[in-house]
């Protein structure tokens, strides 16, 4: 028996940002969560197609967050 992969939490969102260079959104209400996987190659996937669908829109910026740094480290905590 096969022990399945450690899984490995990421999220994809976005929204309008004030500064393209930057990722300080214009209203945290309006952000799209695009979704919660359990590996880099599914949020990646995610955040790809989600980039590219709005690649004419400098201003619409979507992140992929590695979650899984967050839960396992515990100075990350608030």
């Amino acid at each position: 028996m096969t022990t399945p992969p450690k899984q490995l939490l990421h999220i994809v969102f976005g929204g309008h940002v004030k500064d393209p260079r930057g990722v300080e959104f214009d209203d945290l209400s309006q952000l799209d969560i695009v979704g919660i996987y359990p590996n880099n190659e599914e949020a990646l996937n995610a955040w790809r197609s989600k980039s590219q669908a709005n690649v004419d829109d400098v201003n619409m910026k979507y992140v992929l967050v590695h979650m899984h740094r967050l839960l396992d480290d515990p100075e990350h905590q608030d």
